[in-house]
């Protein structure tokens, strides 16, 4: 049986659900496990209250009659009031970055830390991740999801890890070069960002070390910006998909073809919903993306609204996974803003300008009003080389990325060049845009 080698992290734990998988019996186990959360979590006094007038559920039908879960539920409420078992269970908690609000507190039993870790060791192993490995961990440890996530995950495998955080770029390379990194954890805005400081030092991101795979999360980027970091470090680079309210990192992760991240269905189940209805849509409609744990044993969720955007892919997989793929998340409703009535994300700019060959590193959206009109500027950092040139060359550059810019978000945005390292950088979540509106 081909696909054993995808949970050879922990290759006995899994062997019993990769036969039901390989029998087509996830819709089994999904809704065993959909059963199950549904009666952990009616012991939680959230649950209790709010799944009063559902006795159980018997099918799926039953299930998507369940009301669902907000974020809002999570910072308005008592945090121990979602708990499904006793306090003393419980040996960890993590909380949401708080980058749209006050912050959603995570607890986790023992058993939950497991499970997670063999979740996200089945994804590293995915993409070729073995113990042979030395994976240097350049997200925050903390409260935050990602850097313990990964860690864990790596760990299972049996990799060296580095667990250096996030920061001190310097010292992030020295680690490198020394210690022969292969593997590297990163968001992508500080990857670019380490690619300039590595030119600006003189030095070759390809030659100069051993990187062979670099898995970034934690902010939505652009199949563009992917391709442009694979071919500054001439390595591999995988999206990995998670939010802390499903654990964190390796909800979803890419396969070796990269197209599309395969959803875990015997931990999640998931649904994609109409934003404004609350439908649940058709495979291949785009929507809001919903989950539901189907194992955790501390703080179980039901039919949570994460408000991320993406589709379920029709197509079956060339790797030959049964877990169905999501398409790359287009952004979170939260990231979305409205400029002369019109509806747009970062990632669709991102997108455009990454394309362009004289586009370096970084980038920057401005929004502001004047006169009580929008106006929408894009600065965007030009390689030196460029930035150098002939003055008509520039002005012919930005109108082509004007005119693709207005094409692909239907407003004519204001396109400005500043030289590469002038705008603002960050060794977390990259700040895309500025909305001066609101201040």
């Amino acid at each position: 049986m081909k696909q054993k080698q995808d949970f050879s992290s922990s290759p006995d734990y899994w062997e019993e659900k990769i036969e039901l998988i390989e029998k087509g019996k996830l819709r089994d186990i999904q809704l065993e496990g959909l059963i199950s959360s549904f009666e952990r979590a009616k012991k939680s006094e959230f649950y209790k209250f709010k799944f009063k007038d559902f006795e159980k559920i018997k099918n799926i039908d039953d299930f998507e009659k369940l009301p669902f879960t907000t974020k809002f539920d999570l910072v308005e409420n008592d945090p121990f009031a979602f708990l499904s078992t006793d306090i003393k269970n419980i040996v960890r908690v993590h909380s949401s970055s708080g980058t749209t609000g006050r912050s959603k507190y995570i607890f986790y039993t023992k058993r939950d830390i497991n499970t997670w870790a063999d979740t996200v060791a089945r994804c590293l192993y995915m993409i070729g991740v073995r113990k042979e490995d030395v994976f240097q961990n350049m997200m925050s440890y903390g409260l935050f999801t990602g850097g313990l996530g990964l860690h864990y995950g790596a760990e299972r495998i049996g990799c060296l890890i580095i667990p250096a955080g996030t920061g001190n770029t310097e010292k992030q390379l020295e680690l490198m070069k020394q210690l022969k990194t292969t593997v590297i954890h990163i968001t992508p805005s500080y990857l670019l960002y380490i690619a300039h400081f590595i030119e600006e030092n003189g030095l070759s991101p390809k030659r100069e070390f051993n990187l062979r795979i670099a898995v970034v999360g934690a902010e939505p980027h652009s199949e563009t910006t992917r391709r442009k970091l694979e071919n500054i470090f001439g390595i591999n680079v995988y999206n990995c998909y998670g939010l802390s309210e499903m654990n964190g990192p390796g909800v979803a992760f890419e396969c070796p073809f990269k197209d599309g991240l395969h959803l875990w269905e015997d931990q999640y189940y998931m649904e994609i919903i109409n934003p404004k209805t609350g439908k649940v849509l058709k495979e291949g409609e785009e929507g809001e993306l919903v989950l539901t744990t189907l194992k955790r044993e501390g703080m179980p969720l039901i039919r949570y609204r994460t408000g991320d955007l993406t589709k379920i892919i029709k197509e079956k997989c060339k790797c030959g996974r049964t877990h169905r793929k999501i398409q790359r998340i287009k952004g979170r409703a939260d990231d979305m803003f409205i400029v002369k009535g019109v509806n747009i994300f970062p990632s669709q700019i991102e997108t455009v300008i990454m394309d362009f060959p004289e586009v370096d590193k970084n980038y920057q959206i401005i929004i502001d009003r004047k006169e009580g009109l929008d106006i929408l500027t894009v600065q965007i950092e030009i390689k030196k080389d460029f930035f150098k040139g002939d003055i008509n060359e520039l002005k012919n550059l930005q109108e082509k990325i004007r005119e693709e810019l207005k094409e692909k978000i239907l407003v004519t945005p204001i396109v400005e060049f500043v030289e590469p390292g002038t705008l603002p950088t960050t060794t977390g979540k990259a700040k895309r845009v500025i909305d001066k509106r609101r201040l």
